[in-house]
């Protein structure tokens, strides 16, 4: 049998088709545009992303069609898709990175008040979160606002499409600021509070549950059998984890891309008082607690193709390697940074050059930057009485060996870098399998089809050093952070 992995992302959705054995057989990506209709505000158009999904299909089952067993999901989170009563989408879907609802925020944290929220969601409000856009839509457009019939998040608009079932699941729910993550279930007074009612929502499932089965039209067209069973799936860092196997209690994965994730596996559920981290449901059904950073990945590429103009990265490792020990620091906050920090206004930073100073010098700068900002996360998670000892990293950043070794060193951890790297849609793929009875449940099925290729350890040495020099990293951002405001007013 073979299982269909559904990847929704922010520029493309990606499919793959897996095996018993957790071998990939094919994938397919098909991209579609982004929106960005005023400055600061991101969308797009969901039927994009259906018609793509279907031609993606297409191209994917051809020689496995009658090898289907189930179809899962993973989703960008966050974003919000609005039905009418005749399923017609009502207005462009507002996605994860749109800032419009700031005003929307400092009413939620500030006038219903973060230990509000922390109560009934475990998390305060962020211009990327759904339910500051669903009160922009009720103030901004109130037209659209009373044609609601239904609520969703991306990936369950391809679900319903697919099946016909209007369902999500708790670790997409988890996102949305309107969901009570300790009891898996919607707040009835978040749902107050926005004006909305739970009918106009998707029941909830866990993501490796059956909801449904592939429409009987839209099997007999892509010559699929009737009974494909649809599993709910999760949102995309949730089923990423279980992409990378990173699903037992206190297990850590460590996202190197564009942007960058600290993600903790949890069995209880564990707030976080300081606000400082995400707290969600996880797509294996215990929690998880996130982190994110903007400019993981995303720093290193500003800093090599748009201030060095060099776009090659094969020199890079041993570039790197050969570097010595220096005083630069580089602060990461291009675009402003989400966690812990949670300042919009932070910007990126050098500081410690002199004449002595190489571009080389500069790039590890960076490198450890970004680094220590990613474990600033990590030692609020373990401020939190989580102890974290071993991190699988992933994303285009995790293919370089001193920056592997950086990550153990710093945090002072067991890296473990895996045999397979597919991302969300591998982790789809894995629900679709749980969810079709193929494996007892979503740990079990990691256990057996994630692969560990390479182990790096941390060297005492080095985890002296960078002891001494995180702590100096820790001391630059608040020395200029009430220079930011005062920069960006200008």
């Amino acid at each position: 049998m073979a299982y269909i992995g559904i990847d929704l992302g922010t520029s493309a959705v990606k499919l793959i088709i897996m095996d018993r054995n957790g071998s990939v057989m094919r994938t397919v990506s098909k991209d579609y545009p982004n929106h960005f209709p005023q400055s600061g505000w991101s969308e797009q158009d969901p039927l994009d992303w259906y018609n793509r999904t279907i031609e993606g299909l297409a191209e994917l089952i051809v020689g496995f069609e009658h090898q289907i067993e189930a179809i899962s999901f993973s989703g960008q989170m966050h974003g919000l898709v609005l039905l009418d009563e005749h399923d017609a989408v009502i207005r462009p879907a507002i996605l994860w990175n749109d800032q419009r609802t700031t005003a929307e925020c400092r009413y939620l944290n500030e006038d219903i008040g973060i230990d509000t929220l922390n109560r009934l969601t475990a998390n305060k409000a962020l211009t990327g979160f759904t339910a500051p856009k669903v009160l922009w839509v009720r103030a901004h457009e109130p037209e659209h606002f009373a044609r609601i019939n239904k609520i969703m998040l991306p990936k369950d608009y391809l679900l319903y499409r697919l099946s016909g079932c209007f369902a999500t699941d708790v670790s997409d729910a988890s996102g949305t600021l309107y969901f009570d993550v300790e009891h898996r279930c919607w707040s009835a007074a978040m749902l107050d509070i926005l004006g909305i009612k739970e009918q106009q929502l998707p029941k909830v499932f866990e993501s490796f549950q059956v909801v449904g089965h592939l429409h009987a039209e839209l099997a007999a067209k892509l010559g699929l059998p009737a009974n494909v069973k649809v599993v709910a799936g999760g949102g995309d860092q949730a089923v990423g984890a279980i992409g990378t196997g990173s699903v037992d209690d206190r297990m850590c994965s460590l996202a190197l891309g564009t942007s960058g994730v600290v993600y903790v596996a949890t069995d209880t559920f564990t707030p976080d008082n300081t606000n400082a981290m995400h707290v969600f449901a996880d797509g294996s059904g215990y929690y998880h607690i996130m982190g994110v950073m903007l400019s993981a990945a995303g720093s290193l590429k500003w800093w090599r193709e748009t201030v060095l103009g060099n776009s090659n990265y094969s020199g890079l490792d041993g570039e790197l390697a050969a570097s010595q020990d220096n005083a630069v620091f580089f602060l990461p906050y291009l675009s402003g940074e989400r966690t812990p920090i949670n300042d919009a206004d932070a910007r990126g930073l050098f500081i410690g050059m002199d004449n002595a100073t190489s571009s080389t010098d500069m790039t590890r700068a960076v490198v450890e930057g970004v680094t220590f900002a990613l474990y600033d996360s990590l030692c609020v998670i373990r401020n939190m009485g989580i102890q974290v000892d071993t991190v699988r990293v992933t994303g285009g950043g995790a293919k370089n060996n001193f920056w592997c070794q950086l990550i153990a060193d710093v945090m002072h951890v067991r890296v473990e870098r895996l045999a397979q790297e597919e991302g969300p849609a591998y982790g789809a793929a894995i629900l679709a399998a749980v969810g079709s009875g193929a494996f007892a449940d979503v740990r079990s099925a990691c256990h057996q089809l994630i692969q560990v290729q390479q182990v790096l350890e941390p060297s005492d040495t080095r985890v002296s050093y960078y002891r001494k020099k995180y702590g100096q990293f820790k001391e630059i951002y608040p020395s200029v952070q009430g220079l930011y405001k005062t920069l960006l007013s200008r």
